[in-house]
C-alpha cells in the first residue's frame, strides 16, 4: 500500500516532515521515515547498484560477469529508491571533474525517482589510494606495515578521503584487516602483516584518517578470510574459536574502537562450515553484541547470492536474502540479486519477518542522516561548499606517497655492496627493471581497471627503476631476461652478458599484480608455492653464476623463499608494491640518498613449501627435534637493516612486579652516533614461558618508530597495561593470568636487545572487549 505524504506527517514544531527535522534525534527521524515507506521502498534502500559494471572489459569482482547477467536497468532499480551507488570512478576511466558531474546527475535521477528524495550513498575502493583514473597510487598495505608508521598512514588516509569527498563519494571500502597466515594467499599484498597488533594499530590509524574527513571507513573482511586452507581465495577456513579470537578479531576491535569505523564488510570465507554472510553469531552476537558496533554491515560483492551459488546454504535467492538479513547484513552490494525482488517476495510469503528489513533499514537511514543525505535542502553537488578541489594527483599527494615508500623499503641483507658508489658500472636486469606496473598492487586503478582500457594510458606518471637509477648512477646495460610469469628463457643470454660486463648487477624481480589469475599476486592470484614466479628463479641463479655481485631487488606482493640464493646475493632489498613514487624511493635507497628504515611485516621464508607458518608459533610449531622440517624464517618478522644504525643503550630498570589490573613501564635510549639521519623501530615482544594453554613463543605488544638526526638521542618509553598480556584461557574466556613473563625489547622478533622479567601479580582476571588494546609510548629527544 502506498502511503500518501501530506502535511499531517509534518512536525508540528517546525512544519517539516519529521525525517527532515534536524531537531529530532537520528533514530526518531529514521523511524518516522520507515513508517512512511512501502516494502518496495524499504528494500530499495538495502541494495547497491553497479552502473556500467560491464563496461570495464573484465571482471574486477568474483563472478562479476555472470552475476550481472539480466540485471535490471538503472531506471528500474531507482524507481523506489536506492541504497548505494557502486564505484562510479573505479569501474572505467573517468577524469575527476566529468566524473563528479556524472555522479551528480545520477544522484539527481535517484532523488527525483523516489518519493522521499533520498540520494544514494556512494562508495569506492581506496586501499592504495582512491581507485580512480588519474589518482595518486600509494604503496599497498603491506608497505604500510613495513613502515611501522601509523602516523604517516593516518596522514595518507586523510588525503585520500579529501579526494573522495571532493567528488561526492561517501564511503571507502578499506582497509583490509585480515592477518596474514599463509604467504601463498594472493591477497597478502592487501594485508598489513602477519601480526594482529601491527595490523590493528596501523589499520586503525588508516580508518581514523578516513573518518576524520567524514568518509565512512569499511573494515574488511569480517572475519577469518585470510586463514583459508592452502592460501586459496575463498577457501574454507578451519580456525578454531581461540585462533579467531586471538588472531583474526583484535585488528577489527582496534579499528572499531580507536578508528571509529562506521561500516564492516563480511568475509567471503566459511569458518568451520559457517559462511560469514549467514553467520548470526558473528555478525550480530559478536560484532554488535560483544563489540558494540552500531554502524552498517555491507556485503562483500555478491556474497549474499554466494550463499546460494557457491556455499549452498540457501536454495533460492529469497532464502539467501532472509539468511543474510537474519545474520546481520544490512546492505547487499553491488546488486539487487537477493535483496531486491527475492527479498520482497520472501516477506510477502511470510518466509521473512519484515521486522528484520526494518532493523537493517534503520541502520542504513541513520547513517544517511549522519552523512547529510536526508535533508529537505539536499543538493547532490558536486561537493557543494567544500574547500577541497578535484585534483586527484598533486604534488602534496605524491610527496606523501614518496615518504611512505621510502619508509617501507626494507634492506634485508648487505655485504657492503650497497649503497652503490659513484662510478659503479651497473647492469640492471629483470622483467621489472623498466616496468611502471611493477610499482602497483591489484587495487591500484591502473592494475585493477586500467589494464582493460589501454587506450586511456596510466593516468598518472609512474617512473621506473631504470629511469630513476639511471638518473643517479651509470646503468651500463639493461635486459629483462624473462617475463614475470610466462615461460621462456630466450632472454637469459643477454642478461648474463650484461651482468658479466658490469661491476654489480641489480636484479629487479618479483610479481605482476592482477585479479583472478591474471597476475602472480592479487585477489584470486594465489601461489602453489613460494618460488619466484615464472623463470625468475632460474634467471637469478644464472646471474649469480656469473660471479658479478648481485643486488636482489624484489618488487612483490608477498615474501618469496630465498634460502637457495640468500648466501650468494651481495644484498637483498625487499619492497611491497611501493606505489607510483616507489622507483624514486628505491633508487634513493640503492644509492644511499636515503638511509633504509623499513622492517619486515611478514617473514621471508627459507624454503618454498611447508606453509603456512608465521612467527606466531608455539614451541611445537617451531624448529624442534620431533620433526625434520624446520619452519624458521630466513629473515624474521620485524627485521630490517640500515646503512647507519642508532646505538641502543641498556634498558632502564623498573619495578618487576606488574599488577594484573595495572601497568608496567620499559624504556630504552637510542643514540645516533653517525653523521647520517637514522630511523629505527623499537619493538616490544611478550614471552610467556608457562600458561594454561599453548602460547606463541613471543608476540608483539608495542612498537615505536623513531627518527634521529646526526648526534641526536631519544628515550623511547612504553607504558604497558596488563590487558596486553591477555589470551583465551582453558575455559574459553579471555584472561590475564598471573605469573612470570618476559618483555623482549628488540630490533626484530629474533634480534632481542634486552629481555626484561616481569611478574604479573594478583588473581586471574577475566577481560572483555573493553580491555586496553594499544600500548602507550612517548619519545623524549635530546641533542648530544
Amino acid at each position: 500500500m502506498t502511503i500518501d505524504i501530506d502535511n499531517t506527517a509534518a512536525s508540528a514544531r517546525t512544519g517539516l516532515l519529521p525525517w527532515h527535522d534536524r531537531g529530532l534525534g537520528r533514530t526518531e527521524r529514521a523511524a518516522a521515515l520507515i513508517a512512511a515507506m512501502t516494502l518496495e521502498e524499504k528494500a530499495g534502500q538495502l541494495v547497491g547498484l553497479w552502473v556500467g559494471a560491464d563496461a570495464s572489459g573484465g571482471d574486477v569482482a568474483p563472478h562479476q560477469s555472470e552475476m550481472e547477467q539480466d540485471a535490471p536497468s538503472f531506471d528500474e532499480v531507482i524507481a523506489d529508491g536506492l541504497g548505494q551507488l557502486t564505484r562510479p570512478f573505479g569501474t572505467r576511466p573517468v577524469a575527476p571533474e566529468p566524473g563528479a558531474a556524472s555522479l551528480a546527475r545520477a544522484q539527481r535521477a535517484v532523488v527525483a525517482a523516489n518519493r522521499f528524495g533520498i540520494p544514494a550513498q556512494v562508495h569506492e575502493e581506496c586501499l592504495a589510494g582512491l581507485a580512480a583514473w588519474g589518482a595518486t597510487a600509494y604503496p599497498v598495505p603491506l608497505s604500510w606495515g613495513a613502515s611501522f608508521d601509523p602516523d604517516l598512514v593516518h596522514e595518507m588516509a586523510r588525503r585520500i578521503a579529501r579526494s573522495m569527498r571532493a567528488v561526492g563519494v561517501h564511503q571507502g571500502l578499506a582497509p583490509v584487516l585480515d592477518v596474514v597466515r599463509d604467504y601463498r594467499w594472493g591477497r597478502v599484498e592487501e594485508s598489513i602483516g602477519e601480526d594482529p597488533y601491527l595490523v590493528g594499530t596501523v589499520g586503525a590509524s588508516y580508518v581514523a584518517g578516513l573518518e576524520d574527513e567524514g568518509i565512512v571507513a569499511t573494515l574488511k573482511h569480517f572475519a577469518g578470510y585470510s586463514g583459508s586452507r592452502a592460501g586459496r581465495n575463498h577457501g574454507p577456513v578451519s580456525a578454531g574459536p581461540r585462533e579467531m579470537a586471538e588472531i583474526f578479531m583484535p585488528p577489527f576491535e582496534t579499528a572499531l574502537r580507536h578508528g571509529r569505523a562506521r561500516s564492516v564488510m563480511n568475509s567471503y570465507a566459511e569458518v568451520d562450515g559457517m559462511p560469514a554472510a549467514g553467520d548470526h553469531a558473528l555478525l550480530t552476537d559478536l560484532l554488535r553484541g560483544t563489540l558494540g558496533f552500531e554502524g552498517v554491515v555491507v556485503s562483500d560483492y555478491f556474497a549474499v547470492a554466494f550463499l546460494r551459488t557457491l556455499q549452498r546454504v540457501a536454495a533460492t535467492d529469497g532464502e539467501a536474502a532472509a539468511r543474510a538479513l537474519w545474520a546481520g547484513i544490512d546492505v547487499e552490494l553491488p546488486s539487487v540479486a537477493a535483496f531486491g525482488a527475492p527479498l520482497i517476495a520472501a516477506v510477502r510469503s511470510g518466509d521473512l519477518d519484515e521486522a528484520l528489513v526494518d532493523r537493517a533499514l534503520l541502520r542504513v537511514l541513520e547513517q544517511k542522516i549522519d552523512l547529510g543525505l536526508i535533508e529537505a535542502d539536499y543538493d547532490p553537488g558536486p561537493a557543494p561548499g567544500t574547500a577541497y578541489d578535484t585534483v586527484f594527483d598533486s604534488e602534496e599527494t605524491r610527496a606523501i606517497a614518496l615518504r611512505l615508500a621510502r619508509e617501507a623499503v626494507v634492506l634485508v641483507d648487505n655485504d657492503g655492496t650497497l649503497p652503490l658508489a659513484e662510478g659503479t658500472r651497473i647492469a640492471l636486469v629483470g622483467p621489472l627493471a623498466d616496468d611502471p606496473m611493477a610499482m602497483l598492487g591489484c587495487y591500484s586503478f591502473p592494475a585493477h581497471v586500467g589494464v582493460h582500457h589501454p587506450e586511456t594510458g596510466l593516468g598518472i606518471d609512474i617512473p621506473t627503476v631504470l629511469g630513476e637509477l639511471a638518473a643517479r648512477r651509470d646503468v651500463a646495460a639493461t635486459a629483462p631476461g624473462c617475463a614475470v610469469m610466462a615461460p621462456g628463457r630466450d632472454g637469459f643470454a643477454a642478461a648474463v652478458e650484461a651482468a658479466r660486463g658490469a661491476d654489480v648487477v641489480v636484479a629487479a624481480l618479483g610479481d605482476r599484480a592482477g585479479l583472478f589469475g591474471r597476475g602472480t599476486s592479487g585477489e584470486g592470484c594465489d601461489a602453489a608455492d613460494l618460488r619466484l614466479p615464472g623463470e625468475q628463479q632460474a634467471l637469478l641463479e644464472a646471474l649469480l653464476d656469473t660471479g658479478t655481485p648481485v643486488v636482489l631487488l624484489l618488487l612483490t606482493g608477498r615474501p618469496y623463499a630465498l634460502g637457495a640464493v640468500a648466501g650468494r646475493c651481495a644484498a637483498i632489498v625487499q619492497t611491497f608494491f611501493p606505489g607510483q613514487q616507489g622507483a624514486q624511493a628505491i633508487a634513493e635507497v640503492l644509492t644511499g640518498e636515503v638511509n633504509p628504515s623499513g622492517h619486515l611485516p611478514v617473514g621471508i621464508p627459507r624454503d618454498p613449501g611447508g606453509q603456512p607458518s608465521t612467527y606466531l608459533a608455539p614451541p611445537l610449531g617451531r624448529a624442534n627435534d620431533v620433526s625434520n622440517i624446520d619452519p624458521t624464517a630466513l629473515y624474521p618478522f620485524g627485521h630490517g637493516r640500515s646503512y647507519a644504525e642508532p646505538t641502543w643503550r641498556p634498558v632502564a630498570a623498573f619495578e618487576q612486579d606488574w599488577p594484573g589490573d595495572g601497568t608496567t613501564e620499559v624504556a630504552v635510549v637510542l643514540a645516533n652516533e653517525t653523521d647520517t639521519p637514522a630511523d629505527d623501530v623499537v619493538q616490544v615482544y611478550l614471552h610467556d614461558p608457562v600458561a594454561q594453554v599453548t602460547r606463541p613463543d613471543q608476540r608483539l605488544i608495542a612498537y615505536r618508530r623513531v627518527s634521529l638526526a646526526p648526534g641526536e638521542s631519544a628515550e623511547v618509553r612504553f607504558r604497558l597495561h596488563a590487558d596486553l598480556t591477555s589470551f583465551i584461557g582453558a575455559a574459553g574466556e579471555r584472561i590475564v593470568e598471573p605469573g612470570t613473563v618476559e618483555l623482549r625489547v628488540a630490533r626484530s622478533s629474533t634480534d632481542v636487545h634486552a629481555a626484561v622479567p616481569r611478574r604479573i601479580t594478583g588473581p586471574e582476571r577475566a577481560v572483555g572487549a573493553d580491555r586496553v588494546l594499544i600500548a602507550e609510548s612517548e619519545v623524549g629527544k635530546e641533542q648530544s
